[in-house]
């Protein structure tokens, strides 16, 4: 995965949407970020990094730039579409229907449906190049704009117990944990025992980012 480097040249700016012909690069973020909660119903990263490029709703993203390139990225599923893709039927053909039956029984784990009001986030990528400097904060709150203008009284997300910097900056950008579902039958599958549900109502933000 290309990677950047050095600190760039120029601000992080936001745009929403992906940018023409960066459906790779979205998918190699992505992947990185969550390949570990993916990969039983994906792997190998090859195949997996292919598939979600190929099944991309790239009207489902907020994008951050550096230097023209991308560098991070939150998808959320709003009007039933989400970032990721793909049908049953996409995987099946992918994956070939003896080896993927059981990943779409995996990737049906995973599918969050947002009750009335709601913008569910899909998850935020960073490249690790650039994190330190703001930008996980500034696509939530691009998305929490997002989230006004679309009338949504409230933005719902779902962390994992083993993602706990994940968790920690959702606290400080005002999202509230309302109920953890304990998963111990899914840490041999699929890496960890614990499914967290936030919250955060439409119109309040979080802190200084630090």
């Amino acid at each position: 995965m290309e990677r950047v480097t050095g600190a760039g040249t120029g601000p992080v700016t936001l745009r929403r949407g992906l940018p023409a012909g960066a459906e790779r690069r979205a998918a190699e973020l992505y992947w990185e970020a969550f390949g570990h909660k993916l990969g039983p119903a994906l792997n190998p990263p090859d195949k997996a990094v292919r598939f979600l490029a190929d099944h991309m709703n790239a009207d489902r993203a907020v994008c951050a730039l550096l230097d023209g390139q991308l560098v991070g990225l939150a998808g959320y599923r709003l009007g039933g579409r989400a970032l990721t893709g793909g049908s049953a039927s996409d995987v099946l053909r992918v994956y070939g229907h003896l080896r993927g039956l059981h990943r779409v029984l995996l990737l049906a784990l995973f599918e969050r449906r947002p009750a009335p009001g709601q913008l569910v986030m899909d998850g935020i990528a960073v490249d690790p190049g650039v994190r330190g400097r703001g930008v996980g904060s500034l696509l939530i709150e691009e998305v929490a704009a997002l989230a006004a203008e679309q009338d949504c009284r409230e933005i719902r997300l779902d962390v994992i117990d083993t993602n706990p910097r994940a968790r920690a900056l959702y606290e400080r950008r005002g999202f509230t944990a309302v109920h953890t579902e304990h998963t111990p039958y899914l840490r041999d599958l699929l890496g960890f025992g614990a499914v967290t549900r936030m919250r955060r109502a439409v119109g309040t933000g979080g802190g200084a980012e630090r």
